[in-house]
């Protein structure tokens, strides 16, 4: 029998839900990461922020974080992409990267970044960022950095280090 899962952008009552998930999933080593120290300080929802649910339970969630790079606007960092155990390996991730990242483009923002594997993140267009181009506040390996152009040939109009916008 099909599971009755709903995909919605993330409301505030959310939030607790979602952390217990990244802590499910990530432990606590997530706090470590270059790209956790770019959302610090920042909005906990943007408006591409997307969870899927059964009933009340959230099995996987997915963030985005506006962020600036070397000072130009515009664009969006994702991450963490989180599904429970249980449901991993299904497709809900993927349906909500979809989801998202169609979102973005209809809004016309530029580009989207993150630190993950090509190998699962290619299959949505992500491609590494050239070495060096787009920094972080924290060791990343070059090759973990990816980008998608939701308006195609804006990624070579970012440069430098990616900071997250603070509310």
């Amino acid at each position: 029998m099909p599971l009755n899962i709903v995909y919605r952008p993330v409301t505030p009552s959310d939030l607790p839900r979602v952390s217990q998930l990244h802590a499910k999933v990530f432990g606590p080593g997530r706090f470590t990461r270059a790209a956790y120290r770019v959302r610090e300080g920042t909005a906990p929802i943007s408006r591409f922020c997307r969870v899927a649910c059964l009933k009340e339970r959230i099995i996987a969630s997915v963030r985005f974080t506006h962020v600036t790079i070397g000072g130009a606007e515009g664009a969006l960092l994702l991450g963490p992409l989180a599904v429970d155990a249980e449901f991993a390996g299904k497709g809900y991730a993927q349906k909500l990267m979809r989801e998202a990242l169609e979102d973005v483009k209809t809004a016309g923002l530029p580009l989207v970044v993150l630190v993950g594997d090509e190998s699962y993140y290619g299959r949505f267009g992500f491609a590494p960022v050239p070495p060096g181009q787009i920094t972080l506040p924290g060791p990343v390996a070059p090759t973990r950095l990816l980008a998608v152009e939701p308006i195609t040939g804006k990624l070579a109009t970012f440069q430098g280090l990616i900071v997250g916008k603070r509310v």
